[in-house]
């Protein structure tokens, strides 16, 4: 599976988990104390994150780390 193909999977499925709380990106961003463009570019699958990042998306969103893969598909 290319690296690429991964991060659009898995930004898709923290874009889908963010929605379903009903909060925006800016709202959420600042609830993980993220910058909005940087988490921005996650949803969209521009970046490559760490798993110390994926924890602190998953924890933001009520859900584990593995919650987050599952929904990607990963």
């Amino acid at each position: 599976m290319q690296e690429q193909n991964i991060a659009h999977r898995l930004g898709a499925a923290i874009r889908t988990s963010r929605l379903a709380t009903g909060s925006s990106q800016e709202r959420f961003a600042d609830a993980i104390s993220m910058h909005r463009a940087y988490y921005s570019a996650i949803e969209r699958g521009e970046k490559n994150i760490t798993i110390v990042t994926l924890a602190r998306l998953a924890d933001g969103l009520g859900l584990r780390p593995s919650e987050l893969l599952a929904a990607a598909g990963l």
